[in-house]
């Protein structure tokens, strides 16, 4: 397989969907460099197992929920971005957001700062 800054978008939102721990872990280690940082309003981790332990307490909060990439992935210099979703069992929108992140030497991400709902219009 290619990697693609949309599959390492794709990775990040998968391992958030994995329900079972080990294979949450493994897909975090494949998509997240050993360091990596992710920061969203809420919480803010560091390294594979805290970024792990970040979705495995999301899953409880939001139980049935599931990510889904709602934008095409914007790449510069190393730097992404994306939109994304989280849906209830029903295919309600519960919350939406914006992922912006920066990639480590290996393709994986360094860090992603996630940003919820939309942006206000200018005033």
């Amino acid at each position: 397989m290619t990697i693609t800054t949309e599959t390492i978008a794709d990775a990040v939102l998968a391992a958030w969907n994995e329900r079972d721990a080990e294979r949450r872990a493994e897909l975090v280690v494949a998509a997240w460099a050993e360091d990596g940082h992710l920061a969203d309003p809420p919480l803010e981790g560091r390294g594979h197992d805290a970024i792990a332990g970040m979705a495995a307490a999301l899953q409880q909060q939001f139980d049935g929920h599931r990510f889904r990439r709602a934008s095409a992935v914007d790449e510069h210099h190393g730097f992404f971005r994306y939109a994304w979703e989280l849906v209830g069992p029903d295919g309600t929108v519960a919350l939406t957001g914006l992922d912006v992140g920066e990639l480590a030497e290996d393709g994986r991400v360094r860090r992603i700062s996630g940003f919820f709902g939309e942006l206000e219009p200018a005033r």
